[in-house]
């Protein structure tokens, strides 16, 4: 959820940014436990197609909110994603994802999770509380680490061979793809985790579970750049020189 190859993020004021952020990252999650209500009350016997009607709101909704707001703040909607952009940047001889945005960047999702969980509760009717689903086990800690690490190889290889037009509709559908090959459904977002805390709906996770995913989603992060790394070691269009730079970089 990042298009940092293209100049509006950074020019855009930061404030500007963070309030696309906490939008962007606060409407993902009124998505994701909205629709995770709806599907409850619409189809209470069947796991399966409870689990259809939320993956497919949530591929739909995450397309457009990415397709909306890249062009101002980069739709990161993720710190992993944040945290992936200046990394893989940080070389670049052009501009990228600065250090000193990463934490308000953070926060400003983290903020928008929580307050997309509360909308979604109150759009119910249902009660603020937090949740008290238990997730973590040594099968969803793998699946996150695979469902982030995926994530990242989605954005960034799309933006760093020169298809970051696409990125969109790819996150969309990879995210609406992961909440079924993977067994934790894929949060693969510590900002939605966060968010998702304070829900007890089906989408809801208890905070003694969202420990071990917020660490499984980070540990996710760092393999997937690695790979990137490794996959595109240099951006389509890139100088001769810095071609060169960092071919010799990565062969090291």
């Amino acid at each position: 959820m990042s298009a940092h190859e293209s100049p509006s993020p950074r020019l855009a004021p930061l404030g500007r940014r963070l309030v696309a952020e906490f939008l962007g990252t606060g409407l993902l999650v009124a998505i994701v436990v909205g629709s995770g209500i709806a599907a409850s009350a619409l189809s209470p016997d069947d796991i399966g197609l409870q689990l259809l009607e939320n993956s497919f709101a949530t591929t739909l909704g995450l397309a457009v909110l990415i397709a909306v707001l890249a062009p101002l703040s980069g739709a990161h909607f993720n710190p992993v994603v944040s945290l992936a952009d200046w990394w893989m940047s940080r070389r670049s001889t052009q501009p990228g994802f600065a250090a000193r945005d990463i934490a308000p960047y953070a926060v400003a999702q983290a903020a928008g999770a929580i307050g997309g969980a509360l909308l979604a509760n109150a759009m119910f009717d249902i009660p603020a509380a937090i949740s008290a689903t238990e997730r973590a086990t040594p099968a969803t800690f793998l699946a996150e680490i695979a469902a982030t690490a995926g994530l990242v190889l989605v954005i960034f290889s799309l933006t760093r061979s020169g298809n970051a037009r696409m990125i969109p509709a790819a996150v969309g559908a990879y995210i609406g793809a992961a909440y079924w090959f993977a067994s934790s459904t894929s949060f693969a977002n510590p900002a939605v985790t966060i968010g998702r805390i304070f829900t007890d709906t089906i989408a809801g996770i208890a905070p003694a579970s969202a420990v071990p995913f917020l660490a499984a989603q980070l540990l996710g992060g760092v393999i997937g750049v690695l790979l990137v790394r490794y996959l595109f070691p240099v951006l389509a269009g890139a100088p001769d020189a810095v071609i060169a730079k960092e071919t010799i970089e990565v062969a090291k």
